[in-house]
């Protein structure tokens, strides 16, 4: 039990797929939360929404308009511009950076990658893209509030477990989740009224991102309000995708960088299939990249995202391997015990990209396998298993195509989680860079 609650908690995968392939439905809403009652927009967010005809009509919206495999061709060229012009400016900084004496300069990894990922999720969602700098009050604000929502939805309040010691908001925790989610509000409810003026100005370019396109198909429901839905949305979509592919990106570079051997396989993959006289790779080259996919899957099998998944809530009695389990029982996949099961993976806790091109060749992390299932399954799947595959693969292996990078005297990466819903490293990810390529291919770049 957790505290008043029933509580399933599933680290074995065939039980996994039990119920989320037999129970699916029965499994399929989530429990009225402090997080979701504050961050989610009191269940708006698609997210944390229960099961039933507002979950379904705007998720069917996100898939269709943002995350469908039509609309994520369509918007190609937005992802293949921002790591273009990501790396474009790490370039330029080693380049201002170099000294006649040494051409190795220190970055942080971690931050580039959490800005890249940020400023295509914000330029598909609203249009936006964050100052490249990290001054200015209002970036700094925004990147903090993004901090504390990640920490703050990852701890499990006493409340959630006992309601009625709500009141007491025991550690501050609700106090702080209240602030929070109205700083995060402030900047998404700006970007909306922007949205309201372009669209009364000129209605055509206000429709050219997800935001623009939300005003002009929703509608207020029984739920909630067409703004409170737009903004839940948006904001639900910039959360889910910002977060899990930064962290995946910065788990894969510190791995290969623990792991010399996988690093020069996947720099010679890029050697056979790209060659050092062309500086781009588009999304069509990542297709030949197998050796690089095999390395996401395995960063994603050892870190998965978020390693205890979402919690969902049956909404009705069901049976489970056998034993009966009661309507309003909490269900917790613990994905991180699925994904180092000695059963299934052997020596699960080393790094062995090989594995997905041999043993385990035919296992995918799209849900259809429930050895590896970093994104979930079922009805309640992350939608956006796709598009956070082509924003890892294109911006991995364009880092990896344009930089060396070695870590300070050689030092080993510090391994180290940290807090929160998500596992991001706990430490910068702080590398040298060198170009990779020869000069004249950087220069026709600009």
């Amino acid at each position: 039990k957790l505290g008043v609650h029933r509580a399933l908690v599933v680290s074995n995968w065939e039980i996994a797929k039990e119920c989320l392939t037999i129970n699916d439905k029965a499994f399929a809403t989530r429990p009225k939360l402090t997080s979701s009652e504050h961050f989610g927009y009191n269940c708006a967010m698609i997210g944390f929404a229960p099961y039933g005809p507002y979950w379904r009509q705007v998720r069917k919206f996100s898939t269709i308009e943002l995350l469908s495999n039509h609309r994520l061709e369509l918007l190609k060229h937005v992802r293949e511009l921002e790591v273009k012009t990501s790396l474009q400016q790490l370039y330029q900084l080693w380049n201002k950076k170099k000294s006649s004496t040494c051409d190795k300069v220190l970055v942080d990894m971690k931050r580039r990658f959490r800005d890249v990922t940020l400023n295509i999720i914000l330029r598909i969602v609203v249009g936006k893209r964050i100052p490249n700098s990290y001054e200015g009050d209002e970036t700094v604000k925004w990147k903090k509030s993004l901090d504390d929502f990640f920490e703050l939805s990852g701890k499990f309040l006493i409340s959630d477990a006992l309601p009625y010691l709500r009141w007491l908001d025991i550690g501050g925790d609700e106090k702080s989740m209240k602030k929070v989610a109205k700083d995060l509000d402030q900047a998404v409810e700006e970007w909306l009224r922007e949205h309201k003026e372009k669209r009364a100005e000129n209605e055509a370019n206000s429709e050219e991102d997800f935001m623009g396109l939300l005003l002009s198909i929703l509608s207020d429901t029984e739920e909630h309000d067409a703004d409170t839905i737009n903004k839940a949305t948006s904001l639900n979509l910039i959360l889910a995708a910002e977060d899990t592919s930064s962290i995946t990106m910065t788990w894969a570079l510190s791995l290969l960088l623990n792991n010399r051997d996988a690093l020069n396989k996947v720099k010679q993959e890029l050697d056979i299939h790209v060659g050092k006289d062309r500086l781009l790779l588009t999304e069509s080259d990542t297709k030949n990249l197998v050796y690089l996919q095999s390395v996401i899957k395995e960063t994603l099998r050892l870190y998965p995202p978020a390693p205890l998944s979402v919690i969902h809530e049956a909404m009705e009695d069901c049976t489970v391997n056998g034993y009966h389990v009661s309507a309003g029982t909490w269900l917790i996949m613990n994905l991180y015990k699925i994904h180092h099961d000695p059963l299934i993976w052997a020596n699960p806790f080393e790094f062995q990209p090989e594995r997905f091109m041999t043993t385990h060749k035919d296992i995918d992390v799209r849900g259809q396998n429930f050895e590896l299932v970093p994104f979930g399954s079922g009805r309640r799947m992350c939608p956006g298993v796709s598009f956070a595959l082509q924003v890892l693969q294109l911006t991995l292996a364009n880092v990896l195509h344009w930089f060396e990078f070695e870590t300070p005297s050689g030092i080993a990466v510090d391994m180290r989680e940290g807090l929160g819903i998500t596992s991001s490293k706990a430490t910068p990810l702080e590398v040298n860079i060198t170009p990779r390529l020869p000069a004249f291919v950087y220069d026709t770049s600009n």
